[in-house]
């Protein structure tokens, strides 16, 4: 394994190599002879070497900024403790990362799955930018999976004084992507799904939220149920110090080795279509509508409403971006060590949920011990990725005959039902959240999906968090919230699939997936007898 102490080159016979040595299962001799021929006759473009890439490390001095000092007292009052809010309306959770960035002094380091070049997107990336021209050093991390149509907007941003953008698992072919995955498939298969917005190593959010409208509440289609969670005190330390792993993998390349080169010319321009943007009636509407918020002012007058506890960071190794993780080094296995086995009861929210045989065991034997299992996933209705439920569609009648407790969210589902409809926001939604609860006590928030992705081929990050309060709250919206606004999946009298919904009192039933056509239901069908579950 090359470590980042050790920098490499990548030659263009490794884009081969992995595809031969990393494929995932077993194939033979005749399968592996034609990815390298494939690979041969597209041509590989090699990855950058690392020699030239600079080093770089979390600022450790940041005490006596405005951050540290507010934070400072809170912390020495809870010594051990780590202080967290959760974050579960969208226009807070862009409040909160505008804030973090224009209250930085020292560094921002920032990493993120997706980011869109959309409203919100663009109003973030001159948030940094504002931030760079104070002197702030900015180290933006992106996975490159979704960068598409950003590569002149990423450039221009690398080429400021204070800002580095690195990518993970680059995509050598930028105009013919799918190039890439002919040449690179079992690399480039492998995702960075962190999310995390760290300012001078005293305050940080992760969660479930990429950037972009529909994680914020922002725009006029389908708005995602997500979850964050803003963090001060120890906690912040433990993130800093894995986004420097991350920063320095040997899945991490500068932009300026990956993307096209710009002129300032170019630079000119993406800065001029910024300043439109911020001009527009519907970014000056949303941003008043934050100026206004309720979390903004708490904020501002420092009265918001920490949740104090003991905070456990976990991630995956970065090496698990190559395959070259070890079990006991990814977020799943030390998940399971520190949460344990349910004693009373678990509360599971997934958007992509996708157990697999090993969950539906898992999940089940909990059941027939007497514990309580309730799990929220997105109806068909409501899902962005119906192969995803494909894989999740076969499995439900076997928990369901377990005694397992199944919530589909509608696409109509919100969290707060009067508040992200109308003019700024969307009247539809789908779950995006990831987060369960352990026996009222504990409750993890972050990146990881229950599904094959999230355990053996995304990188993952997330909190785990002692707290009976916000363990509590997340039964209450299962005992009240949810299933008011989602079909409980159930097993009528003849065994077969059958979806409630709660509508004025009243009890609706369906015996097909709720709010969906046939062709729908019918691919759906025919994915799920596909062995397609590894890739989802």
């Amino acid at each position: 394994m090359i470590s980042a102490s050790q920098p490499s080159s990548n030659p263009s016979w490794v884009c081969q190599a992995r595809a031969v040595l990393n494929p995932p299962g077993r194939l033979g001799f005749f399968h592996r002879l034609a990815i390298v021929t494939v690979s041969l006759l597209l041509g590989c473009v090699p990855l950058p070497s690392f020699d030239s890439r600079k080093a770089s490390m979390i600022l450790q001095d940041t005490s006596d900024t405005r951050l540290g000092q507010a934070s400072l007292p809170l912390v020495q009052a809870h010594p051990g403790k780590s202080g967290v809010f959760a974050l579960s309306e969208g226009r807070d959770a862009f409040a909160a990362r505008v804030l973090l960035a224009d209250a930085s002094e020292r560094s921002l380091d920032i990493q993120y799955y997706i980011w869109n070049g959309d409203k919100t997107g663009t109003l973030l990336f001159e948030a940094l930018r504002r931030a760079a021209d104070r002197g702030v050093r900015v180290r933006l991390l992106l996975d490159d999976h979704n960068t598409a149509g950003l590569d002149t907007v990423l450039a221009a941003l690398d080429t400021h004084p204070n800002i580095e953008v690195r990518l993970f698992n680059p995509f050598m072919h930028r105009r013919w992507r799918v190039l890439n995955f002919l040449t690179d498939f079992w690399r480039l298969n492998r995702r960075m799904h962190n999310k995390s917005f760290t300012a001078d190593n005293q305050a940080t959010i992760i969660g479930g939220r990429n950037v972009g409208d529909e994680y914020f509440d922002a725009g006029q289609g389908v708005s995602f149920v997500d979850l964050d969670v803003l963090a001060i005190g120890p906690v912040v330390s433990d993130v800093s110090r894995d986004f420097d792993r991350y920063w320095s993998s040997d899945s991490s390349f500068p932009a300026e080795h990956v993307l096209p080169s710009v002129s300032p010319t170019a630079v000119a321009e993406v800065t001029a279509a910024a300043s439109r943007v911020e001009e527009e009636p519907a970014a000056v509407a949303y941003m008043q509508a934050i100026a206004n918020s309720q979390y903004v002012q708490q904020v501002l007058a420092g009265q918001l409403p920490f949740e104090w506890a003991t905070v456990q960071m976990v991630s995956d190794d970065p090496a698990k971006g190559l395959g070259l993780a070890r079990d006991d080094e990814l977020l799943w296995t030390r998940l399971k060590k520190i949460l344990q086995t349910p004693t009373m009861e678990l509360e599971l929210v997934s958007p992509y949920f996708v157990p697999g045989k090993q969950g539906v065991e898992y999940f089940s034997a909990l059941a027939r011990q007497g514990i309580k299992v309730t799990i929220l996933t997105n109806s068909l209705a409501a899902t962005d990725v119906a192969a995803v439920h494909a894989g999740y569609a076969k499995r439900r009648k076997p928990m369901l005959e377990a005694g397992v407790s199944i919530f589909e969210m509608e696409p109509e589902f919100s969290l707060a039902p009067t508040k992200g409809h109308g003019p700024l926001g969307s009247s539809s939604a789908s779950l995006h959240a990831k987060t369960f609860s352990i026996d009222r006590t504990r409750v993890f928030v972050g990146s990881f999906n229950f599904d094959p992705r999230s355990q053996r081929l995304n990188t993952e990050l997330g909190f785990v968090i002692d707290s009976p309060a916000m363990a509590q709250a997340v039964a209450d919206a299962f005992a009240t919230v949810i299933p008011a606004r989602s079909y409980k999946v159930r097993l009528n009298e003849a065994g077969a699939l059958q979806w409630k919904q709660q509508r004025n009192g009243e009890a609706v039933l369906y015996d097909q997936e709720p709010g969906t056509r046939f062709w729908l239901r019918a691919y759906v069908a025919v994915l799920s007898v596909l062995a397609i579950e590894w890739l989802l």
